[in-house]
């Protein structure tokens, strides 16, 4: 499968409203997760980990997983990261990870996958019982957040209610919508939420 991400991988940090997004996605998870030093995190679609650099501080261990090796080149090029988190470059959908872990997270991720029903089930799988999921993507938008022709999108977003149906019967519960942050963007505004669940 080819890397989309590899050529936008050398600048991708430099991109002002990626670092906004991932600061303001970080300080929703802080405030609605509850971090401890021995818990175990997964960031699904991790990138060059602009949003672990915001949750790894206080937790144990983060594996960070991508299918972009380029992205997770930059992620363990990153000294503060030495010996607290783990890169994997793996479609976890179809090849699944022994692993079991306290906190799933993912920001702006979820709309490159495909199946979003099998992606829930396959976070759930790869949660410990009372495991928790905090994602972050678009809520529903017309389809101009992304660039015409962009590859790789799914989805225009989610309809909040359409998606915690979707949690809820992939086996979470306690599924709480936030919003973590606005994009403003083609002149429009887009709105970014977190949604937290407990695995049942």
């Amino acid at each position: 499968m080819p890397d989309l991400f590899e050529v936008k991988a050398s600048d991708w940090d430099a991109n002002e409203m990626r670092s906004q997004l991932s600061s303001a996605i970080g300080t929703a998870i802080l405030e609605y997760v509850p971090l401890h030093e021995k818990m175990t995190v997964m960031d699904f679609g991790a990138g060059t980990g602009l949003l672990t650099s915001h949750v790894a501080p206080r937790v144990k261990t983060i594996t960070a997983v991508d299918v972009s090796a380029a992205m997770l080149d930059k992620l363990v090029a990153k000294p503060e990261f030495k010996g607290k988190v783990t890169a994997i470059c793996q479609d976890i959908i179809k090849l699944p990870l022994e692993s079991r872990y306290d906190l799933i997270i993912s920001a702006m991720a979820m709309h490159h996958v495909e199946d979003t029903a099998k992606l829930l089930t396959t976070f759930s799988k790869h949660l410990k019982p009372g495991g928790r999921i905090a994602l972050a993507d678009l809520d529903q938008e017309d389809g101009t957040f992304h660039e015409p022709g962009t590859e790789g999108v799914y989805h225009c977003g989610f309809a909040r209610d359409d998606l915690g149906h979707m949690i809820e019967k992939s086996g979470f519960s306690d599924i709480y919508f936030h919003t973590a942050h606005t994009v403003e963007r083609h002149a429009k505004s887009f709105s970014i939420f977190l949604v937290v669940a407990s695995k049942t």
